[in-house]
């Protein structure tokens, strides 16, 4: 049986690091010109190579977003930055736009493309039309249910693929194709430069009922209507995987490494039993559990069933649940003195009882006795961002492995 692909975002270079370990099979990042994610680090050049050469040394792919919707002065450099994306072996590029598609086809023709969301992929004669321009695969838009999928993936050639988003974030507009933003702060969302305005706090008046508030407010102030919750799809894997879907994608370049490690870990080991047992699958609480314990909002199976109902939108609060503290990544470990070496990400305690987490591991419970700083001086708090120190662990950690203990009030 072949498997599916889970495909990771990768903000920056320990994101992309992190994504892979953690178990993705594919990342998927922005360069710094050209994707919709002005606001991530994206990669340089450089780093783009090192993230290349770190993925493919693992039998892994790397995507590259080209997906802005283009203006005319949007095209200066485009060839050239194609060029240089197939000199160092990116695996696709991701594309929305018909004129960033023929300039890809002209400049790298044998470059793999994929074809975003933002592109409004909704039915299979238009996926057909794309797999004549050269497309590989298409994203589908977030607006499809299993059927309609399963009916595009019934209907388009066998070797054309389909990715689809099963975890992160929703837009409220078709597909991420947004103006609310520009409209608002004059900040093109469909040019990398969303300003997320559809978290914000709004109240509806109709022009010709002044102080009439459209009954979906939480209070007279307004309420977050336009704010979906995020999309989880974790307890479906058999349904994603049997309706045709290739590439399971989780949203989130934006997001912290913790996040991207977690959600990929719960992702992996509810794919992994899938295969070793399809028909035998059960959904384990224990992964929705895992991805709860990173930053996130209240969840939802988006289109996936059936049309959203009223209750898939978040009207009392655009914020996120955060239970957890992401406190330190190890570094490296001496398994002779079973020392660990920690870059500190958040403050930790002496005393703290904290959770390891590692790829493919049960998760560690375990308390923090001692600690030491660089000099191998005993301390009692590790206050300093990124500081390293030293911590004494009964259990066997290795490098990468993640840190975390409940919030709770400073000590």
């Amino acid at each position: 049986m072949q498997k599916v692909e889970l495909l990771a975002p990768a903000g920056d270079l320990e994101k992309l690091k992190m994504a892979i370990e953690y178990g993705a099979d594919a990342v998927y990042l922005g360069g710094e010109f050209f994707g919709l994610r002005a606001g991530a680090k994206n990669f340089t050049y450089e780093q783009m190579q090192e993230g290349v050469k770190f993925v493919h040394d693992r039998d892994k792919k790397l995507y590259v977003t080209v997906n802005v919707i283009p203006h005319n002065e949007d095209f200066k450099g485009l060839s050239e930055y194609l060029k240089q994306l197939e000199e160092i072996g990116v695996d696709a590029v991701i594309v929305s736009d018909p004129g960033v598609l023929s300039v890809v086809k002209t400049v790298v023709p044998d470059m793999e493309v994929h074809l975003s969301t933002q592109a409004n992929n909704t039915n299979y004669m238009s996926a057909k039309f794309w797999y004549n321009q050269g497309v590989n695969r298409i994203v589908t838009a977030r607006e499809l249910s299993f059927e309609e999928i399963k009916e595009i993936r019934d209907n388009i050639p066998e070797d054309m693929e389909i990715e689809a988003f099963v975890h992160g974030a929703m837009c409220i507009s078709y597909s991420g194709r947004c103006l609310i933003s520009n409209y608002m702060t004059g900040r093109d969302a469909n040019r990398g430069a969303c300003a997320h305005p559809c978290r914000w706090q709004y109240s509806l008046v109709e022009e010709k009922r002044p102080g009439e508030y459209y009954p979906v407010y939480e209070d007279e102030r307004g309420t977050f209507f336009f704010n979906s919750k995020d999309l989880c799809m974790i307890e479906y894997i058999p349904q994603i995987i049997e309706s045709g879907i290739k590439s399971l994608k989780i949203e989130g370049r934006m997001k912290t490494s913790y996040y991207v490690a977690s959600v990929v870990r719960a992702y992996r080991m509810a794919i992994d039993e899938y295969y070793k047992n399809s028909e035998g699958w059960k959904f384990n609480p224990m992964w929705l559990d895992e991805i709860k314990k990173a930053s996130h909002r209240d969840f939802t199976t988006g289109f996936y069933f059936d049309k959203p109902k009223s209750d898939e939108q978040h009207y009392g609060s655009s914020s996120y649940i955060r239970d957890y503290d992401f406190i330190g990544l190890v570094k490296s470990f001496d398994e002779e003195k079973g020392i660990a070496t920690v870059e500190q990400r958040n403050r930790m305690f002496v005393g703290d009882k904290i959770e390891i987490i590692g790829p493919n591991k049960e998760t560690i419970y375990t308390k923090i006795d001692k600690l030491w700083n660089e000099k191998d001086e005993e301390i009692e708090v590790a206050p300093h961002p990124r500081q390293l120190i030293k911590i004494k662990f009964d259990a066997c950690v290795k490098e990468n492995y993640i840190l975390r203990k409940v919030i709770e009030d400073e000590k």
